[in-house]
C-alpha cells in the first residue's frame, strides 16, 4: 500500500500587495506559500479552529477622540447643517 497522499490544488484570490509581503515573510520564516498555507490548514484541522485570534481592530485614542468631537459637533444645534456640498462651499467661501 503506497504512503503517497493523493494532493489538490487551491486557487484563491488575494490582493498583490498583500502576496507579496506574505511571500516575503514567509521567505524568511524558510517557507514557500504553499508550506506555510498547509501549515495554517493543518494546524486549524488538529486545533478544530483558526488557530489565532479574529477580532476587530481596537481603534487608537485619537481615533476615539475625533469620533467623539464629531458626535459632539452633529449634536450641536448651534451647529448649522448642510444638505448638499454647494451649499456648504457657498457658505465658506464668503
Amino acid at each position: 500500500m503506497s504512503s503517497i497522499s493523493k494532493q489538490s490544488n487551491l486557487n484563491i484570490r488575494l490582493d498583490s500587495n498583500l502576496k507579496k509581503e506574505a511571500e516575503a515573510l514567509f521567505k524568511s520564516l524558510g517557507l514557500n506559500m504553499t508550506s506555510a498555507i498547509n501549515v495554517f490548514l493543518t494546524q486549524s484541522v488538529k486545533e478544530q479552529k483558526i488557530p489565532f485570534e479574529i477580532k476587530e481592530k481596537k481603534p487608537s485614542r485619537k481615533l476615539i477622540k475625533a469620533l467623539k468631537e464629531a458626535d459632539k459637533i452633529a449634536n450641536d444645534p448651534n451647529v448649522k447643517a448642510y444638505d448638499n456640498v454647494d451649499e456648504m462651499f457657498k457658505d465658506i467661501l464668503k
